[in-house]
């Protein structure tokens, strides 16, 4: 290989069902990319994650602008741009401050290439962690890099708001694990609330089921719904984030608000309650459709999965597979518990274990980046004193015999 070919390296950003592929070269000496995380209320309504992630876009704009790439018109100076077939959240288009000014472009880093290149993305900010409430997924994001740097934190715009040191909030004032929300029925909404519905907690749906009985997802303990850590390939170009976070329900436990109890309303049909009825329901003929399903779409990314999102601002909302047919798996970032953004009151959080499809981060940048997220989210989790995942303390327990 050249020493020009070795001193350049080809960054590619592609959507979950490759329909949209952008490349551009730049010389490894530029490298790091520096990325932010924003954790504002907007951002995990449009992803479904528990952040969004982006980083200028180091090639030109040309392509992107000229793409069939979907535009959802996310602030005055914002647009999102997605796939408008898999719903892969791929690019910010900045607005000028001068309508002769070419429009920026930030990539999600979800949809970059996993490159063997362990400084590819370094994370610089974390910024409008104030709205998250309760911090978010922020205590596992402070040290992000492989190189141990720190991402500063900002309550809202980094450098023009205040910035966070130490735990925020405080670590003692947290609730307990087993702290319980006064709703039965938490809102679950797109960004653009064209996906507006609701899901029964779990702790409510099992509070009477035998311990034998309980879905693979409840904490027998809690009764809650498990919050899990994903770093599929595909969960990620979908979402755009490079760790996504879901809870699981059963479908019956999923409705359309203003009712008294998902599943059923008065003078209507009920939410469906196996995937294959859900996916009937949301592909039917437009004169046939409930109007309650909103812009909720899918994409088959695979023969026997379905993955819903919102076909107006892109939130990934729904992952269902055919071997689950009563389950869904839920994107959290869609929550809206009263607690804050984590809804612990809600969910019983899978820290102290392994991502799942660790694998798929193998090999390239996002390696170390997991690494370190993996060691700050179980220190985090020694230092509150929060349970470690009851599957891991089983799987602990059968291996001492």
């Amino acid at each position: 290989m050249s020493t020009e070919a070795n001193d350049n390296v080809t960054i590619t950003a592609q959507c979950l069902c490759k329909a949209h592929t952008f490349s551009t070269e730049v010389a490894r000496s530029s490298l790091p990319l520096e990325g932010n995380f924003c954790h504002c209320h907007s951002c995990r309504h449009l992803t479904g994650a528990m952040y969004s992630s982006c980083t200028l876009w180091p090639g030109p704009g040309d392509e992107i602008q000229q793409s069939s790439l979907k535009a959802y018109v996310f602030s005055n100076r914002l647009h999102a741009l997605f796939c408008g077939t898999c719903s892969s959240k791929m690019f910010w288009q900045v607005q000028p401050d001068k309508p002769d000014d070419p429009f920026e472009y930030e990539v999600f880093t979800g949809t970059l290439s996993n490159l063997d290149i362990p400084t590819l993305v370094q994370f610089s900010h974390q910024i409008f962690v104030g709205d998250t409430l309760d911090g978010g997924a922020s205590p596992w994001l402070r040290t992000p890099n492989q190189n141990g740097a720190v991402a500063r934190r900002w309550l809202a715009h980094s450098e023009k708001s205040q910035e966070i040191d130490g735990d925020w909030p405080s670590i003692d004032s947290l609730p307990e694990a087993t702290v319980k929300a006064e709703l039965e029925d938490i809102p679950v909404r797109c960004c653009c609330k064209g996906v507006d519905l609701v899901l029964r907690r779990s702790d409510v749906e099992f509070a009477e089921t035998p311990r034998s009985e309980l879905p693979w997802f409840v904490d027998p303990v809690t009764r809650k719904g498990m919050a899990s850590f994903d770093v599929c390939n595909s969960c990620r170009r979908q979402c755009g984030s490079d760790i996504f976070h879901w809870t699981f329900s059963l479908l019956r436990q999923v409705g359309f608000p203003q009712k008294a109890t998902p599943g059923t309303q008065q003078g209507g049909s009920s939410f469906p309650v196996t995937s294959s009825e859900l996916r009937d329901a949301v592909t039917t003929s437009a004169q046939s459709r409930d109007p309650r399903f909103g812009t909720l779409t899918l994409y088959a990314s695979s023969p026997d999965v379905q993955r819903y999102f919102c076909s107006r601002c892109s939130a990934s909302v729904f992952y269902c597979v055919d071997d689950r047919p009563d389950t869904t798996d839920i994107a959290l970032g869609l929550l809206e518990a009263p607690s804050g953004a984590r809804a612990e009151e809600v969910v019983s959080w899978s820290l102290g274990s392994n991502a799942a499809h660790r694998g798929d981060m193998a090999g390239g940048w996002r390696d170390g980046h997991m690494n370190a997220v993996e060691s700050a989210a179980e220190a985090w989790r020694v230092a509150r004193k929060y349970p470690k995942h009851w599957r891991t303390v089983e799987k602990e327990e059968a291996m001492r015999g």
